[in-house]
């Protein structure tokens, strides 16, 4: 069998996709998640928003390809927000599909990659980067380190669906 290709020669991968990113048997008409384009350019507001209702709907995978595209789209200075954010949706991922170790590795690594793009507020100045694109970027990744600690502590067994999706975004964003 050939691989796919696109029109520059770089290999694709056409088969459709389950919620989690699982590629799906190609007689499958109709079957599967919209895929999310390649090519995707996407804003930061726009990106954020719509890994919000990825990651909420419980479709992880598919988050972290919105947010990857933003990491290579973006600027330079928001690299490490987004490729954070790309890998706690890779650990949300890996928690879905039953691999613990890979969830805690990679939820620790990019809520700390992620933090690392904060700048803390000076007292009273109302400053600081806790909310870019309308994220409440603080619980987020709070939330993502206190998932890793659980799993870490008690397997992936008692973990509420809930807590496999997490919001992105700031309450009313």
């Amino acid at each position: 069998m050939t691989r796919d290709r696109d029109p520059a020669g770089r290999p694709r991968n056409a088969r459709p996709r389950d919620a989690l990113g699982r590629p799906l048997d190609r007689a499958e008409p109709g079957a599967g998640q919209p895929p999310i384009p390649d090519d995707l350019v996407i804003a930061g507001t726009d990106a954020a928003a719509l890994a919000d209702r990825l990651l909420r709907e419980g479709r992880p995978f598919h988050a972290h390809e919105v947010l990857e595209a933003a990491w290579k789209s973006g600027p330079p200075d928001e690299r490490d927000l987004w490729q954070g954010l790309a890998q706690i949706a890779v650990g949300l991922t890996h928690a879905r599909r039953g691999n613990a170790r890979g969830a805690v590795t990679l939820l620790r690594r990019g809520a700390q990659r992620a933090r690392g793009y904060q700048v803390p507020a000076e007292a009273g100045s109302g400053s600081g980067k806790a909310r870019p694109f309308g994220m409440n970027l603080l619980a987020f990744l709070a939330a993502a380190e206190d998932l890793a600690a659980r799993i870490e502590r008690d397997g992936l067994a008692g973990v509420p669906d809930a807590d496999l999706s997490p919001g992105l975004l700031a309450a009313g964003g």
